[in-house]
Parts: structure tokens; C-alpha cells; sequence
């Protein structure tokens, strides 16, 4: 059984960078086919995907995010990370990771997600 866990601050000043961390457990972050998922949710609105990095290292972003978003991986602990650069009070959401099975088209296993604040 897959299970994604999501670590986070819970509250960030404006301007600063919120930094996120999920620790897979029951799958490795490099086998095949696998792209590994943040998706957001602000308050009151929908899931907003901001991107991925793939079994193989490659990523890729939301156009309207890439500008100050940027995620990485450490495969010696089988975590995955996302930095989100001078954040507002817009960026106030709870944040999933989630994983992307390409052969099936679907995210198929997603953490529980985590709130953060953007807030003075």
C-alpha cells in the first residue's frame, strides 16, 4: 500500500519561500511510470495542479506558477519537495502530493494534504 505524507510550516510570512516535503512509503519515487504530483486546493475553490517530478527526475509546472515554483526529490529517503518563492496571502491552500500513474492516466494514491497560512 502507497502512502504519501505531507510535512509542512502551517504558517508563512508574505514574501517568503514555503517550503514542503512528502515522504513516500510502500512504492519507490523511481519506478517507472510514476510522476509525483503537488496540487492545491485555496479556500473556496478547486484543485489547482502546480506540477511534478517524474520517476526519472524530470518535472514540469503550471505555466502560471513556474516563475517562483520549483520541486526537487531525494530518492535516498523517498521524499519529494516543493519551494514556492515569495509567497502571498493567494497562496493560502491546503496542499496535497499526490502520485500520477501514467499508464492509467489517473492519480491513483494522494496524501492527506496540508493547510497552509500565508499571514503576517
Amino acid at each position: 500500500q502507497v502512502q504519501l505524507q505531507e510535512l509542512g510550516p502551517g504558517l508563512v510570512k508574505p514574501s517568503q519561500t514555503l517550503s514542503l516535503t512528502c515522504t513516500v512509503s510502500g512504492g519507490s519515487i523511481t519506478t517507472s511510470n510514476y510522476y509525483w504530483n503537488w496540487i492545491r486546493q485555496p479556500p473556496g475553490k478547486g484543485l489547482e495542479w502546480m506540477g511534478f517530478i517524474g520517476y526519472d527526475g524530470s518535472t514540469g509546472y503550471s505555466p502560471s506558477l513556474k516563475s517562483h515554483t520549483s520541486i526537487a526529490r531525494d530518492t535516498s529517503k523517498n521524499q519529494f519537495s516543493l519551494q514556492l518563492i515569495s509567497v502571498t496571502p493567494e497562496d493560502t491552500a491546503v496542499y496535497y502530493c499526490a502520485r500520477f500513474y501514467d499508464s492509467s492516466k489517473t492519480y491513483d494514491y494522494w496524501g492527506q494534504g496540508t493547510q497552509v497560512t500565508v499571514s503576517s
